[in-house]
Formats: C-alpha cells, structure tokens, sequence
C-alpha cells in the first residue's frame, strides 16, 4: 500500500513536502489530535486518536512517528491511505500541552483557544486537500473544536461567480463523545459567521432598509419579535441626535427594536444596542478615500448585536433580551448635517456636531435613552467608535468602559473563555468635562478639544445618555471588527467579533 504525507508548516531541511494524491480518493476526512509531551519521540495521542489507531491497527502511530512526532501547537499534517474504508485523509494537529487551562496574565483558556487553533488548522488543510467531507473528534473540548471549525470554513464569497465559488466543506463531530457542546459550538459559530456576513455585504445591498429585513426575516423564523421604526417614529420620539446623522443620504433611517422572551414577564430585560452606520462617508468631514469601503461593516456592533440574539433563543437562554438598532447612511450632500450644527437627543440635550464623522455616538445617544424605557437590568453597547481604539489596541481586544465593575468582570470572563478578550479603559470626569465645558452654545459637543484620549471622551460622551444608576457597558469593536486579524487564523475578512464573547456573557447570565 502507498503512503501518501503531507505536512503543512514543517518544514524538512530547506523544504517542504507535500505529496498530493489523486481527487479520485479524496473523499471523508478526519480530523485527530495529539499533544505536546516533554520527551523527545514519544506521542501523545487523545483519547479519540488512541482508539483509532487501534482501529487502524497501529498504522496512525507508527506513521507520525515516521514523519516526526513534534507537532507544533496549531499545525496539521495530513496523511493517507491509513483508512481503507472510509477516511481518505487523516489530519492530525498539534493540541499544545495537554491540561492547560487560563493563563492569568494573558487572561485567555488556552486550552481552548488550542483547541480551536487546532481545528481550523486540521479543516483547512483537508479543505486545501479537496476533501469537503470532514468530521472533527472533540479534542478535549467539542465546543472550542467546533468553534474553529465552524469559523475556519466559512468564507465570505456571496457575489462571485457560481463557477468560481469555493465548496466549502461540510464539518461534523467524529464519535459520541462532546454532542451537546458541539452542537453548542456550532451554534456560536454559525452566529459569528452570520455577524460577519452582514459586515461583509456590500453598502448598496446592504442598505439600512436591507438590514431591517434580513433582521426581521431570520429572528422572526425564530419567533423572535422584531418591529421595524421609520422616521416618523424617530420624530414622534425626539430623537433628533440619531435622525441628523441620515440627513445626507437618500437612504430612509430605520430603528429596528428586537424583544426575545426566554423568561417571565416579570424577569427584568438585558437591552443590547448597536450601531447600525450601514455606510460611512465621514459626512461633510469626509474620511480619506483610502479603505473607505471597509465603511460597509460600520455596521459591525448591530450585526454583533442580532447575531447574539439569535445564538440565545437557538440556545433557548432563559433570558429576556431587548435588541436596539439605529439604522442609517452617513453621507455628504446637499442636505447632509454640517459642522457646527445643534440637534437635539431624545433626552433633550443639545449638541454641537463639531464633527460630522463622529456619528456613531450620535446615534447611540438616542437608543440608549429609548433603552431606558424598557427598565433594563442593565445596558450594553456595541459599535465601530473610534480610530483610537485601534491605537490603543490594535486588534488583540475590544475596549469597554463601563460603570459597574461587576457588570465589566462577568464580560471579562467571557471574553477568557470565549478566546476573544476584552480589556477595560476609564470613565473618569475628566474626559466627561472634555466634550461638555468645551463648549458655551449647548449641553454637549461631540468631539473633545484637544488631542489624545478619542476612545475614553466617545465614551464620555455616551455616558451622557446612558444615566448614571442603570448599570451600563460601551464596547468599542473599532480594533476587532475588521480585516486583518491574522493572528486568529481561524478567522477571515469582517470578524464578527466579539459576538462569542457576547453570547457567553449572556450564557453566563
């Protein structure tokens, strides 16, 4: 019998082998794991790994050990012919050591952040192999595995050609053992991918009438309530911050309220808000034309937001959650709202829009007053804020501010576990008397004075709204949302992120 090995990111000397079989056996692949030991040549294989290798009669272990036992953390090599009946490809990855658990000063599991690496690692490269039939053991953790591999392979790819779209493949859990937290996994991953489909979707199609009904179209599927707001509605309600923002674009605002009852109706709701800027021009203070197309995901903390709430009632959380989302264009015209304007919030603040590119606490500043309607337990918001928050974190984290440590510790554990961190930053007066006593002709102005701090004076800026005794997150996913998050290999194009962290602080609840 032929053996046939590939192995990806190892290298031999000064090169790599990689021999391809033909398509004609590519059919079922595996994914199995092993881990890190101390000593040199000697295997540890999971417990799923162990029992199919002696289904294979001890073929698996004798041919890694062939190729070299050390499998680094995160990589794969894939082999063949092992299986004669149904796996053509094995994929076997590096799991790291076995038993890690959080790591305080990174605050991450990297045992489950090992796992996940690993199962993405072992789909693609059974998916590079063209093997789009492939099933994935729990490597000790079925819901991190399946969160890596429900992430790994899906790609954005909605408008290409027919013939030229890739097959993504179809993954599933190998064996008996980790069904419920797979499925668990495959919940949150698919909730991600959805987040991260909403992003991606170009501007034009993805208008804020479009969000409204895809929204409306998949939660109410889930009998979900989801009631969609026009302009009127905004007028009627005095939100005068949010409606400014749409004034430079032909594209009608909209406010989409979600309501999901996992619980009674005397349970206190969680109300979650997001920024819903479907597109971002900067308005009259234009942005650079440079990347201004990444733009179309401004709308990143709305689509965290819906897809969170889809992960809950699909997880059936016993939960009731209020979902908020201001919906609008932010454009330059003739019509559009220009520096140095006065609107007027729901709350009856007046503003200066200094700056018309800083819309997103615009329109936030209406929603977290409506929000107060509801009575909440608490309330969170999410969005795309600020340039300075990339500054501040680049993409390893998403910024919080927050007026409950209690509140700010729940999401920073989930933030650990989920392996999409999260890391807090001040609310101190001293960034609130930045955006109010820099200014004499109204309450408010919505750009600081001055430079530095943009992350923590946004976010004092929403304090203004969000009151002072309901307990209150602000989010800032500017670092996290968008491309170029290559240290997650499992992720590409527009993240979704952080909406695991979300839906396991909602778990955690």
């Amino acid at each position: 019998m032929t053996l046939f090995l590939i192995r990806l990111g190892v290298q031999y000397g000064n090169s790599q082998l990689r021999f391809y079989s033909s398509r004609s056996i590519m059919k079922k692949g595996l994914v199995l794991g092993v881990y890190e030991t101390d000593k040199d040549n000697v295997l540890l294989l999971t417990s799923t790994a162990t029992k199919y290798n002696e289904l294979a009669n001890g073929k698996l272990l004798k041919t890694i050990t062939l190729a070299g036992p050390k499998i680094p953390k995160g990589d794969a090599r894939v082999f063949w012919g092992l299986d004669e009946s149904e796996y053509a490809g094995i994929a076997v990855v590096g799991l790291g050591k076995p038993s890690v658990g959080i790591n305080e000063l990174e605050e991450i599991h990297e045992g489950k952040e090992n796992v996940r690496l690993a199962a993405a690692a072992g789909c693609r490269a059974l998916s590079a192999a063209d093997i789009k039939d492939i099933s994935v053991e729990s490597l000790g953790d079925a819901e991190a595995a399946a969160e890596g591999a429900g992430l790994a392979t899906w790609l954005f790819q909605e408008y290409k050609n027919e013939k030229k779209k890739k097959t993504l493949p179809k993954i599933s859990l190998y064996g008996d053992e980790g069904q419920e937290q797979w499925r668990i996994g495959i919940i949150k991953a698919q909730a991600q991918n959805w987040a991260r489909l909403l992003a991606d979707t170009p501007a034009n199609l993805m208008t804020p009438t479009v969000f409204a009904q895809e929204v409306s179209k998949v939660l109410t599927s889930l009998q979900i309530d989801v009631k969609v707001h026009d302009r009127a509605w905004a007028e009627q309600k005095g939100m005068g911050s949010f409606l400014s923002v749409s004034n430079g674009s032909i594209q009608p605002p909209k406010f989409v309220e979600i309501s999901y009852k996992g619980a009674g109706d005397d349970v206190q709701p969680v109300v979650f808000v997001g920024k819903g800027v479907t597109f971002d021009a900067g308005g009259i203070s234009i942005k650079p034309a440079a990347q201004m197309d990444e733009m179309r995901a401004d709308m990143g903390g709305a689509a965290c937001v819906v897809a969170s709430i889809k992960a809950a009632a699909e997880l059936k959380l016993k939960l009731n959650i209020i979902g908020l989302i201001p919906l609008t264009e932010n454009l330059p015209s003739g019509s559009a709202t220009k520096p140095g304007d006065l609107v007027v919030a729901m709350n009856g603040k007046s503003i200066i829009v200094d700056n018309t590119d800083a819309e997103g606490r615009l329109i936030l500043a209406d929603a977290l007053c409506y929000a107060h309607e509801f009575q909440p337990k608490f309330i969170l918001d999410i969005a795309t804020l600020t340039g300075a928050m990339i500054i501040a974190l680049a993409n390893a984290a998403t910024g919080v501010f927050s007026n409950n440590t209690q509140l700010y510790e729940s999401l920073r554990n989930a933030g650990t576990i989920s392996g999409d961190r999260v890391w807090r930053f001040p609310l101190w007066k001293y960034f609130s008397d930045k955006i109010s006593k820099c200014v004499k002709a109204a309450d408010l102005n919505n750009l600081a004075k001055g430079k530095g701090g943009g992350s923590c004076t946004a976010a004092a800026f929403l304090r203004e709204f969000a009151g002072e005794t309901t307990p209150w997150m602000h989010l800032d996913i500017a670092g996290v949302s968008g491309p170029g998050n290559d240290d997650l290999p499992y992720l590409s194009g527009m993240t979704g992120r952080p909406t695991r962290t979300l839906i396991q602080f909602l778990q955690n609840l």
